[in-house]
């Protein structure tokens, strides 16, 4: 964890004492990092047996996680949007 929290205290140095400076082409490379790390995440996920064959599970509980959260974001956005639209007349404002 600290070796985490180290490169990204390095990286905001660098960036800071960089920032006057054109830097090209860190877009690209971070995009390209990101599908590599993509990649080798998917072939460690691959390569391992026991996480292959909990994946079923897995991927069941994380589909109820998701439309439960994604549920309760909409049951609390339509309460917010009928008690914030509660004593208005329709057409026109209060």
């Amino acid at each position: 964890m600290f070796t985490v929290i180290g490169f990204m205290l390095a990286g905001i140095a660098a960036g800071y004492l960089s920032r006057r400076r054109s830097v090209r082409g860190v877009s690209q490379a971070i995009t390209v990092l990101i599908w590599a790390l993509l990649f080798l995440l998917g072939w460690e996920v691959g390569s391992n047996r026991q996480l292959l064959e909990a994946l079923p599970r897995l991927g069941g509980e994380a589909f109820v996680l998701s439309a439960g959260g994604t549920l309760g974001s909409v049951l609390a956005a339509w309460a917010l949007w009928k008690a914030t639209l509660r004593g208005r007349k329709k057409g026109g404002r209060s």
